[in-house]
C-alpha cells in the first residue's frame, strides 16, 4: 500500500490555482494551453502538478474528466480512489452540472434553446483529425443562452449535457460562428481560444461547487459583449 506523505506547503502560483479543495477532491483553475495529460511528443502537463498536489494523500490526485488543452477553468480531481470513483460515475452519468462561457463570432438564431447535433470523428492524412456534425456519429447535445452581445460578438453561456471531443466548439458553428480564437474551426486570434470551463457543481454529499475567473487574455472580448468584470 502507498505510504502517505508529509504536506508540503504549496507554491504560491498553484495555490491560485486551486478553487475548491477538501480530503476528497480538488477543483482547479486549469489555465488554457495545459494539457490534462503528457502526450506522446512529451512537454508540460497537468501530470507535472499532481506531485505537489498530492498533500500527504496516499495516492496521486487523478482527474476525472476531460477539459481541452485550449480551454481554461473548472477541473475536478479526485484524491482518493473511492473519491475519483464517484467522480468519474457522475461525469458518466452526465450528472456534473457544468457550465460554459465563450464568446463567438457572429449571431446566434433567438437568444436561447438546445442544440442537438450528433458528432464523429474524422482523419485526413494531410490535415489530420477533427470532428464534424453527422447523423451517425455519437449524440451531443448543448443547452445555450445569450448573455451579451457586441461588435459581431456574442457572450454565450453553454451547458453541455453530453462530453463528445469538441463538443462545444462544433457546436457554436452551427448557432452561426466559431468560438473567437478557435485555430481548427474558425480563425485565431489575440487571447487564444475563448472558452471557459466557468463552473461545475458536483452533486455529492455534500455537494461541490466551484466558479473559475475570467482569464486576463479573454477579458477584452468578453467586455465588448457586456461583461463588467464579475
Amino acid at each position: 500500500m502507498a505510504a502517505a506523505r508529509p504536506a508540503v506547503p504549496l507554491p504560491g502560483w498553484l495555490a491560485a490555482r486551486i478553487l475548491h479543495q477538501d480530503p476528497d477532491v480538488l477543483i482547479l483553475d486549469k489555465p488554457a494551453g495545459l494539457p490534462v495529460h503528457r502526450g506522446p511528443r512529451g512537454g508540460g502537463s497537468l501530470e507535472d502538478w499532481l506531485p505537489l498536489l498530492q498533500q500527504g494523500k496516499r495516492h496521486l490526485p487523478q482527474p476525472a474528466h476531460r477539459l481541452d488543452s485550449d480551454t481554461a477553468g473548472c477541473l475536478a480531481l479526485g484524491r482518493t480512489k473511492p473519491a475519483l470513483a464517484a467522480l468519474g460515475a457522475l461525469f458518466a452519468g452526465g450528472r456534473a452540472e457544468k457550465t460554459y462561457w465563450a464568446v463567438m463570432s457572429g449571431t446566434p438564431p433567438g437568444g436561447s434553446g438546445v442544440l442537438d447535433a450528433p458528432l464523429r470523428k474524422v482523419s485526413h492524412p494531410r490535415t489530420g483529425w477533427r470532428m464534424e456534425p453527422h447523423p451517425e456519429g455519437q449524440p451531443a447535445r448543448t443547452a445555450w443562452r445569450v448573455l451579451g452581445r457586441g461588435e459581431g460578438l456574442t457572450w454565450l453561456e453553454l451547458r453541455p449535457a453530453t462530453g463528445r471531443t469538441h463538443q462545444l466548439r462544433l457546436h457554436c458553428t452551427l448557432l452561426g460562428g466559431a468560438i473567437l480564437g478557435d485555430p481548427l474551426y474558425g480563425a485565431a486570434a489575440p487571447g487564444g481560444l475563448h472558452l471557459l470551463a466557468r463552473s461545475l457543481r458536483l452533486p455529492l454529499d455534500p455537494p461541490r461547487r466551484a466558479e473559475a475567473p475570467l482569464p486576463a487574455a479573454m477579458q477584452a472580448a468578453f467586455g465588448r459583449c457586456g461583461w463588467n468584470g464579475s
